[in-house]
């Protein structure tokens, strides 16, 4: 089992950062995921974090909730950036002195608070999905999800990272 663990987490770590890069598009970039590709990513996530837990039989009783928040979340992260999507795309036919000329500061501010808002929301509900779950975690188990947690985490930030390099290499 551990050998499909550390496959899967290989795997996970090959594949990410190009999955990440394109789940997340820039203005200039279209978004290169379409829905299957998003669902299947989420699915991967969910049977990583499954496979690298080790859950045993009364441990899965309390699965469910947590993969439910997990796809709620992926759900909700879809509309934000569709939603973002849809904001650049009415922008796409002004050039850049229009764009920074019909600039509206606090409806920026208040559409980036929704959003935080959102996510917000979103990490409150899987934390407390994960909660009854973790609470059964054998100290190996937690071990593992943590060692999980750090891996997205790194994959996360070298993504960022990416991102404001090419954003600066652009400017």
């Amino acid at each position: 089992m551990m050998k499909i663990v550390v496959i899967g987490t290989a795997a996970l770590l090959i594949t990410a950062p190009s999955i990440a890069n394109a789940q997340s598009p820039s203005p200039a970039t279209p978004e290169r995921l379409n829905a299957v590709d998003r669902s299947t990513l989420v699915d991967m996530r969910i049977d990583l974090t499954k496979a690298a837990l080790q859950l045993t039989p009364d441990q899965e009783k309390l699965w469910p909730p947590v993969e439910s928040a997990i796809r709620a979340r992926a759900e909700d992260r879809k509309a934000r950036v569709a939603k973002i999507s849809e904001t650049v795309g009415r922008r796409a036919d002004q050039n850049a002195v229009e764009t920074m000329r019909n600039r509206d500061p606090i409806a920026f501010l208040q559409r980036r608070s929704e959003a935080l808002a959102q996510r917000s929301a979103d990490l409150d509900k899987l934390a407390e999905a994960w909660q009854p779950l973790y609470k059964t975690l054998s100290p190996e188990q937690r071990q593992r999800m943590g060692a999980l947690a750090v891996l997205v985490l790194h994959d996360m930030s070298d993504v960022v990272e990416r991102r404001r390099a090419q954003a600066e290499d652009e400017d």
